[in-house]
């Protein structure tokens, strides 16, 4: 493989990571377009990893930025399912108060009309 198609699938690994990043940051991680991303990204990955193009040491900048960018999707996608997780809570903890607050009316309804 030449420099050039070396270059080309760093390139390309790293556009789809900042893409990525960008729907991300715009609370779009877990959409459609992320999904194709992330498997686009995957099969870069692959042929990056079987070129053993990231070993070489003239790609070691290449390596460390593209490293960066999968913690800061990381990172992202972390905060975005806490933020999730903690509004699903949100509602549960609603539902049940509803929940209960219909049983007692219900009940207090029956008692008044007995």
């Amino acid at each position: 493989m030449i420099y050039d198609e070396k270059t080309a699938f760093l390139d390309a690994l790293q556009n789809l990571l900042e893409m990525q990043i960008k729907l991300a940051h715009q609370g779009d991680a877990t959409n459609k377009h992320s999904e194709l991303l992330s498997k686009q990204a995957g099969l870069f990955v692959e042929k990056i990893a079987d070129a053993g193009i990231l070993e070489l040491p003239e790609f070691q900048d290449r390596r460390e930025h593209i490293h960066q960018l999968y913690q800061q999707l990381s990172l992202i996608i972390a905060a975005q399912k806490a933020d999730i997780t903690e509004k699903l809570n949100q509602v549960r903890k609603t539902k049940k108060t509803v929940a209960t607050y219909r049983n007692k009316s219900f009940k207090h309804h029956d008692t008044i009309s007995l």
